[in-house]
């Protein structure tokens, strides 16, 4: 992984006035692909509080494990897989007579960014962006927010440049983990990964990214029209995929382990065989 040299730090400063600040969220938004490879996190496809008198399992949650690039197990609470990557280790012959120049890129952990003082991303460079997605273009958007900051700094005499407005941003904790909290509202340039799903709607989105991984663990669209129920679509009977009602717009992530060790088996639907090389293996040797 490219990671950031503590060495090349200049200083301990925290990033103080609110200019710093945004750019420090920003900065963060852009950083996720080189914090982390493997996730293990729980995800719900709307806001939820998780307080005190929350439920402790919510009915459509699902429980995910992630493995850069590419490979992803979903479960319900139950333990029923919806989903699991099979193809992870499928030869690429075709897809590279087929290519192009993108197709070349290489992963963003192979590749340096340009960091700042305190060891986020600064400035993007191209890579193999992508993530993979379950549900709807959101999903794969909390786990690399990017969309909230754009690829690198704007210049400071265009305003409103920025992808996003940020409001006041706050230090929180989510679900055990520091994490920073901002209000966001949509500029004109603002490009979501997915236009259908994006993680800011118009007017204001709460949002919270966790400072260890870069993800985005929360959404909350706070202008929604509180009216009645979102647009339905039809021949959809999934109740993991149904669209939530329009003032329950965003999502909740919860994570519960980072750059954890993970298996093919995990994410293929036969067995590889494979020996957990973290569990201790038994020796029995004969009597006698």
């Amino acid at each position: 992984m490219a990671a950031w040299d503590s060495s090349n730090r200049r200083g301990t400063r925290q990033p103080g006035d609110a200019a710093e600040r945004a750019a420090a969220f920003r900065h963060l938004c852009r950083s996720s692909p080189w914090k982390w490879q493997t996730l293990r996190f729980e995800y719900l496809d709307r806001p939820f509080d998780g307080g005190p008198g929350a439920l402790e399992t919510p009915p459509d949650l699902v429980r995910a494990w992630l493995r850069r690039p590419g490979a992803l197990r979903l479960e319900t609470p139950a333990g029923l897989v919806l989903e699991s990557t099979t193809g992870i280790n499928d030869s690429r012959d075709v897809f590279y007579v087929r290519s192009t120049r993108k197709t070349w890129l290489l992963p963003p952990h192979l590749v340096t960014p340009v960091y700042d003082d305190h060891g986020l991303v600064r400035r993007r460079p191209e890579a193999a962006y992508g993530e993979p997605g379950f549900g709807n273009g959101r999903f794969a958007a909390a786990l690399d927010p990017v969309e909230l900051a754009g690829n690198a700094p704007v210049p400071l005499e265009f305003p409103n440049a920025n992808a996003v407005e940020l409001g006041s941003i706050t230090d929180v904790v989510h679900e055990g983990r520091p994490a920073l909290e901002a209000t966001v509202a949509p500029n004109p340039g603002y490009r979501p990964g997915d236009p259908s799903a994006p993680l800011c709607r118009p007017g204001r989105t709460r949002v919270r990214i966790d400072t260890g991984t870069g993800v985005c663990v929360a959404s909350r669209w706070l202008d929604g029209d509180r009216s009645g129920p979102g647009p339905e679509k039809p021949g959809q009977e999934n109740p993991l995929l149904e669209e939530p009602r329009q003032e329950e717009y965003g999502h909740w992530l919860r994570i519960l382990a980072v750059d954890e060790y993970m298996l093919d088996d995990l994410f293929l639907a036969e067995s590889m065989n494979l020996t957990d090389v973290r569990r201790h293996i038994s020796w029995e040797l004969p009597a006698g």
